[in-house]
């Protein structure tokens, strides 16, 4: 499965700031039809995406499309439209707002038709968004719904909206959350909606960080969340991603730990010993496992 330490979200109307997430370093870009678009604009959006996916350069990170949401007038146009003129460019469909089993499903089976339409060469893969309680609640059901999915993704502004918390910040987007909380806001929030994505062998990706001038406060942002299990974070602009592609890959002592558990299981092994030790200290099969993981993400 592609990593996906960072997912950079770029507006569908914005030709500018598609050219330039082309040329970005993020493990996936993701062309947006929904927050980031106007009501107005919904339209033009679409268009301007099936233009940039019909002219991509040579070499580009991997792509996604986050279309609108199911109660709208406008998802199944985004997803159809798109999908049709390009459907081999675009590796992610993003469902926004997902609250149960029923909303992957739809998607799934619309792809279904999509895909033997156009005698599509890959398999799309999908990311619910999870931004309710209602969501939340159904994060496990939702997870193994499909074949296609690869993520869950928290959408911390819509859930904030949602369960009627304070306004702290002007994107509502992480910043100020001490201000509020001495600890971790949304430690439950991530650490249920990691189990559920991790029970089915899916990545659980974290929400964006909303200043993106604030260095610190997104390292900080991104460290907790990698923390609680997450793979990546959601990112709003190019320069976020060198943070948060740091946080989400192994240190250089992770790495060194990691072969160094590795050396000594094999050791064991060799030996027909059952117990492994490092540094006189035992370690169990779990910990072999984890060191492992670490190395896979190097």
């Amino acid at each position: 499965m592609p990593r996906l330490r960072s997912i950079l979200s770029v507006p569908g109307h914005s030709a500018k700031m598609q050219t330039k997430a082309l040329q970005s370093t993020a493990d996936l870009v993701m062309l947006d039809l929904e927050d980031s678009v106007a009501l107005a604009e919904k339209e033009a959006a679409r268009r301007q995406i099936i233009h940039t996916l019909q002219d991509l350069p040579e070499h580009h990170p991997r792509l996604a499309l986050r279309c609108n949401g199911l109660e709208t007038a406008w998802f199944y146009r985004d997803v159809i439209e798109i999908l049709e003129a390009a459907v081999d460019r675009v590796s992610v469909l993003v469902i926004p707002k997902v609250e149960n089993a029923g909303d992957v499903a739809c998607f799934s089976r619309l792809l279904d038709g999509i895909e033997r339409h156009t005698k599509a060469q890959q398999t799309i893969r999908l990311h619910a968004c999870i931004e309710s309680p209602t969501g939340l609640v159904q994060s496990e059901a939702i997870a193994a719904t499909s074949s296609r999915l690869e993520a869950l993704v928290f959408g911390i502004a819509d859930y904030s909206r949602a369960i009627g918390s304070p306004l702290v910040s002007l994107s509502g987007h992480g910043e100020n959350e001490e201000s509020v909380y001495s600890g971790h806001r949304w430690h439950y929030v991530l650490s249920r909606l990691v189990a559920a994505a991790k029970s089915v062998g899916l990545q659980a990706i974290d929400a964006p960080y909303g200043n993106f001038r604030d260095i610190t406060g997104l390292e900080q942002s991104a460290t907790k969340a990698r923390a609680l299990g997450c793979d990546g974070k959601w990112a709003i602009h190019p320069e976020q991603l060198d943070v948060i592609q740091q946080v989400f890959s192994p240190t250089t002592t992770e790495i060194e730990l990691a072969q160094r558990v590795l050396e000594a299981a094999q050791v064991a092994e060799k030996q027909g010993l059952g117990a492994v030790a490092v540094d006189g200290r035992m370690i169990d099969q779990a910990t072999v496992q984890l060191a492992r993981r670490v190395l896979d993400k190097e």
